[in-house]
C-alpha cells in the first residue's frame, strides 16, 4: 500500500536511528512503494560494480534507501528534528513546522 508522506524530495532531514544517527542530508529520491528514501551521504555501502560501456568497474560507494520512519525534517534554525503539519490558507495547502508555525 502506498502512503503519502510529509517529507518531499529536496527536504533536509536528520537520521533518528541506525548507524548514521544524528547525521543530516537532503532527500535525493523517494520510494513510496517501499516507504523508503535515499538521502545524500547517509547509509553508504561499498558495492562491486562490473565494467560497462560508459562506466569503469571497481568498488564504488553507493547510498542505499533508509526507511521513512527513521527520518525527520531538520530545522536549520533550531538545529533540531521537528514535526511537520499542514495549514490551509486562501485555498492553498502549505506545510508548516508544528512547534513554531513557520511555513516550509
Amino acid at each position: 500500500m502506498v502512503i503519502k508522506f510529509k517529507l518531499k524530495k529536496g527536504d533536509e532531514v536528520i537520521v533518528l536511528t541506525g548507524k548514521d544517527k544524528g547525521k543530516t542530508g537532503k532527500i535525493v529520491k523517494m520510494i513510496p512503494k517501499k516507504n523508503k528514501a535515499i538521502v545524500t551521504d547517509i547509509n553508504k555501502v561499498k558495492k562491486n560494480q562490473k565494467p560497462d560501456n560508459n562506466q569503469p568497474g571497481g568498488i564504488i560507494d553507493k547510498e542505499m534507501p533508509v526507511h521513512i520512519s527513521n527520518l525527520s525534517f531538520y530545522d536549520s534554525e533550531s538545529k533540531k528534528p521537528v514535526k511537520i503539519g499542514y495549514k490551509i490558507d486562501n485555498n492553498k495547502k502549505m506545510r508548516i513546522i508544528k512547534t513554531t508555525g513557520k511555513e516550509i
